[in-house]
């Protein structure tokens, strides 16, 4: 086969490869071009693909001894029964008021300049047979010279600003073996053709959750909050695949 068969053939390869990366994502996008991304149906937290339970180190367990004609039972938190979350299932309110910023500058310069000579004297007899090969012959004085230079300069500047507010429900999907919940959030949210999802997941202590069955992000374990969406202005701000793909090949 001439060496221009072999060029279209692995062109052709490379676009069908690059049809098939984006033919999924492309198939969701024209499915949505006219009512835009669809709100996704309630259901239940576990079983969601990427569900999996929550282990942590849990405390040694403790004899509790049980005391008969008495109204107060050791361990309880309250003597009477409360409103708030308390098991799997129950709905709580997460509060979320988040305000970071960090600025941060570093600079790094560094020079390095190294140099050697060295005379062969005495190599066994050999440096006469070099001075018969060398055409300017051999001076044993000057025989090694050996020299090098580096120079590294570097910048690098951080200023970034993020503020989040927000208030949803969360649902308490697992419950520890020292009493700790797990909770799980998430809010949907369409407005004309943008989609914006809330995912917020935590442990949290049953203690934590105030009188008004609310509990605060700072009190929240292993908390993971995911804000974005998908829709018309999630494209725009985003690159194309192919240009992603070339960043990320492009070596240079």
């Amino acid at each position: 086969m001439p060496k221009r068969h072999y060029a279209v053939l692995r062109l052709s390869i490379l676009i069908v490869s690059a049809i098939l990366l984006t033919s999924c994502n492309m198939l969701t996008r024209l499915s949505e071009l006219k009512s835009g991304p669809q709100v996704s149906a309630i259901a239940n937290p576990t079983a969601r693909p990427k569900y999996r339970p929550v282990s942590m180190p849990m405390p040694m367990p403790k004899n509790i001894v049980r005391k008969a004609n008495s109204l107060w039972r050791p361990g309880a938190r309250a003597f009477f029964r409360d409103q708030r979350a308390s098991d799997v299932g129950d709905i709580l309110t997460v509060k979320l008021s988040i305000e970071d910023s960090a600025a941060l500058a570093n600079k790094t310069t560094g020079a390095r300049d190294d140099t050697e000579d060295g005379d062969v004297t005495n190599l066994l007899g050999l440096e006469l047979e070099f001075t018969k090969v060398l055409p300017e012959g051999l001076n044993p004085a000057t025989a090694l010279s050996l020299g090098t230079s580096r120079a590294t300069s570097g910048n690098g500047a951080i200023d970034r600003s993020e503020k989040l507010e927000i208030t949803l429900a969360a649902i308490i999907t697992q419950i520890l073996p020292n009493g700790n919940f797990v909770i799980f959030a998430r809010q949907e949210l369409k407005v004309n053709f943008e989609l914006r999802e809330v995912l917020v997941t935590g442990v949290i202590r049953p203690e934590d959750i105030n009188s008004d069955n609310e509990i605060w992000h700072s009190k929240i374990a292993e908390m993971r909050v995911a804000y974005g969406g998908r829709g018309t202005i999630s494209d725009l701000q985003q690159p194309r695949y192919g240009t992603r793909m070339i960043d990320i090949i492009f070596p240079f």
